[in-house]
Order: structure tokens, then sequence, then C-alpha cells
């Protein structure tokens, strides 16, 4: 029994003698988490929220006050350029066009006839020209014979007498075909006031017919048949038959944060996702940046806003998408994730191992402390700056590893990395974290690789 007691003794004193030599090797120590620097595509995105928008669409008004007698389409349906979609009550205006045509065509029977009279006077007037014709050369005769003394006085005057009734029978078969043609004239003007008449009637008619302007989609429709429509403003109960959206073109009009938007331009690529359509990407590119900031709670522009209140504001920008699908539907919540920057194959880190050192704080406690008590102003001109770097880790000339704090210049930002301009090269390892450990860390400072793993709670756990 002793003996066992001495051999337990034993291997608790072994045992407590290799902790203390662990406890000594590792006091000093700081278990840092690590990484290495390494080549990557990197890309810098910049998300916004909004909602799909076609590019053109209208809000098909009522052009004319009556009653709803027809709706031929419904929401959701598809149209045709000049389709006609809905029609009002027209009685009184199918009647006035019904008797402006009868009138018209009353007009036309009377030009016939003022043109079947003008022929008439015309015949009249060719028939008077030949009868003076012969009635001159019978005076002509006549006046040959008289000189002769063959012809006596009084026939001689008789011819006279014939052909000077034939020169008026002429002139008056002119008169009377001049008045036939100012008739027709007269006649062919009053049609045309009636055509255009006319005109104006079949447009009050056509205004009680709702006509689509071009191919699109019914996506509201706010009247019903049987109810009352009355000209009126642009979105304003009771003057609007419906909503049609030319979907050939599809938008995602999204709000960009104001730190962002000066990345965005025109043309960048973009990828859109909507709420409705789980697990569906679409590309598109940018089309449009607003140039007005929007208030973010009220959606207000700034140059509207009569408050002074400062608060966030946000920027629209215009995606169009490059192949949109008949899936889509004017209003879907949507994001999109536009690419403002992008590199190929450039040397880079996490971003969680960027940190700012300031030289001072590798001072010893208390150095330089009397020489600021003696010249405060001279202690605040030569106050250090911090410095953008990370901290590299190496093995010193014993073997041990050691943070170095190295500066460093970036680019880009990706979603997790960041690109290195200059203080780094490839391989390199680095200190990634802990997060509370590297902002304390010192430069220079011995460090030990974190391998342990992180701690996950049991799933079947209960508080």
């Amino acid at each position: 029994m002793k003996k066992i007691l001495l051999i337990v003794a034993a291997v608790l004193v072994a045992a407590g003698l290799v902790a203390l030599m662990v406890y000594k090797q590792q006091s000093g120590y700081t278990k840092v988490l690590t990484a290495k620097i390494a080549r990557q595509d990197l890309a810098t995105v910049v998300s916004g929220t909004g909602q799909i928008k076609p590019k053109t669409y209208v809000n098909l008004g009522a052009t004319a006050m009556g009653r709803v007698t027809h709706l031929y389409v419904k929401e959701g349906d598809m149209v045709k350029k000049g389709q006609t979609v809905a029609s009002i009550e027209n009685v009184q205006q199918e009647a006035n066009v019904a008797g402006q045509q009868a009138a018209i065509a009353a007009a036309k029977t009377d030009i016939a006839s003022y043109v079947a009279a003008e022929k008439t006077a015309e015949a009249n007037v060719e028939h008077a020209k030949a009868d003076l014709e012969q009635k001159r050369l019978d005076w002509e005769r006549a006046q040959g014979l008289y000189q002769a003394g063959i012809m006596a006085k009084q026939d001689f005057d008789a011819k006279k007498a014939a052909f000077d009734t034939d020169v008026a029978s002429v002139a008056q078969a002119v008169a009377q075909l001049n008045q036939a043609k100012a008739q027709t004239d007269s006649a062919r003007g009053h049609l045309a006031t009636q055509l255009a008449s006319l005109r104006s009637l079949q447009n009050a008619l056509d205004l009680t017919m709702a006509v689509a302007p071009f191919d699109g989609i019914v996506t509201n429709e706010p009247v019903r048949e049987g109810e009352t429509v009355v000209e009126g403003i642009q979105n304003t109960e009771g003057s609007t038959f419906m909503t049609l959206a030319d979907m050939s073109v599809v938008t995602a009009e999204v709000k960009v944060d104001e730190t962002d938007i000066v990345n965005i331009q025109l043309g960048q690529p973009a990828e859109i996702t909507v709420d409705a359509l789980p697990g569906k990407v679409f590309k598109g590119h940018v089309t449009l940046v607003g140039d007005q900031a929007l208030l973010r709670s009220t959606g207000i522009a700034t140059s509207q806003s009569t408050t002074g209140t400062e608060e966030a504001k946000d920027f629209k920008v215009v995606v169009t998408l490059d192949a949109p699908t008949s899936e889509l539907r004017p209003g879907l919540s949507t994001t999109a994730k536009i690419t403002t920057a992008h590199k190929a194959n450039v040397l880079s880190l996490p971003i969680q191992a960027l940190t700012m050192h300031n030289p001072d704080d590798d001072k010893p406690k208390g150095q330089g402390d009397v020489k600021a008590a003696s010249n405060p102003s001279a202690s605040a001109s030569n106050k250090s700056v911090p410095i953008q770097g990370v901290y590299v880790v190496d093995k010193d000339a014993k073997g041990k590893l050691r943070a170095k704090f190295v500066p460093v210049t970036t680019g880009i930002t990706g979603a997790t990395d960041i690109e290195v301009l200059s203080g780094l090269t490839d391989g390199q390892e680095i200190v990634t974290g802990p997060f509370k450990t590297l902002r304390a860390l010192k430069d220079n400072a011995l460090v030990k690789r974190d391998t342990a793993k992180p701690v996950t709670p049991s799933s079947g756990s209960s508080s």
C-alpha cells in the first residue's frame, strides 16, 4: 500500500513539474490567429434595395366623361398597341357622327347634281356658239347681197337682228355656265366644312374608347364596369382606367447610401435578385445615377424638404436588366449588387487584419513623461500619428515567433478582403485576430499561433 502511494505521489510531482515548465515556456507569449497573404480576384460591390419597374409605363386616363360600358382586359393581361381596352357610353357621340355622315352624303349628292348642271351649261354654251357662227355667216352673205341690191332692206335687217340675238345668247349661256361652276365650288367648300366637322365629331367618339399606346401588360385597373369616369388630373380617383407597363425593358430602381454613390458610374455591371424569385440572379447594368439626395425617412428630395433636420440620405440608381423574363412584375422587391471596381489576381489580406498602430504605444510606460511635464507644447507637437498596417509573424534569431508591425497601403475593398498595394509580399504570415488582442498587440511582441478550434454551442443544449 505504501508503495502504491509513493508511486502516485511521484506521478503527481512529475506532472506538476511538467505543467510548471509549460507555463514558464508560455509566459510572455500572446495567442493569435494568423493567415497567409495570397493573390485572388477582388471586386468592390455596392448594394441597394428597391423595386422592379418598367422603363416605360402609362396611366391610361379617361378623356371623356361617362359610364364605363366595357372593360376588355383585366389585371395581368397582355395587350397590343392599338388594341381597345375600355369604352364608355357614347350614344350621343355615335348619333352625331352618323348625322354628320348623312349630311356629307347629301352634300356629295348635291355636288353631283351641280356638276351635271355644269355639264348642261357647257353644252348650251357650245350650242349657242355654233348657232352664232351660223348666224354670222348668214349676216355676212346678207351684207354682200344687200350691197349688190339683190336683198331687200327688211331681210337684211332680219339677218342682222338674228346675229345680234345669238351673240347675246352665247353671253347668256356663258354666264349660266359660270353660275353652275360657282355653285359647284360652293358645294365643295361646304363639303370640306362638313368633313372637318365629322373629324371633330369622330374624335369625340374616339375619346370614349381607351386604346393601348404600346405593347404591354395591365398592372392596375382601379375602375369597374358601370362606374362613371371623368376627365381629370392624372392619378386622381375616377380619372384612370388602368396602368399599362411595357415589360420589354425592365429596370430595378434602388436606393444607394450617400457614402457609396460617389463610386457608382453609368455602365457598371450589377446582379439583381428578386425576393419573390429566390435563387434567381439577373444580370444588368447601371443606366441612371440620380443627382438629387432623397431623405431616407420620407423619400422626398432634399430640395423639396422644408425641414432642417439632418438625417441619412439616399440616391436613386436605376439598373436595366439585360435579359428580363415574364416572371417579373412591377413593384416586386429587389436588391441590386453593383460592382464598382474589379481587379484580377491581386495581392490581398483579410480586412480584419488591418489595424491602426501608434508608435508611441510601443514606448515603455513613463518614458518621456518628464519631458512632457517640462515642455507640454513640444510633447504635443512630437506626438506620433497612427499608421495603417498589419502585424507580420516571423521568427527572430532565437527561433521565437514575433509580431512585427508593417505599414501597408491598400486599394479596392472586397467583401472580406482588401487589396495590398505596398508593404507585403505573397505568402507572408500575418495576425488576423482576435480583435481585442490585435488592438492591444505591441510591435515585436512574442506570439503563438492559436490552433484551438472555436467552441460551438451544442444544438441539443438548453438554457
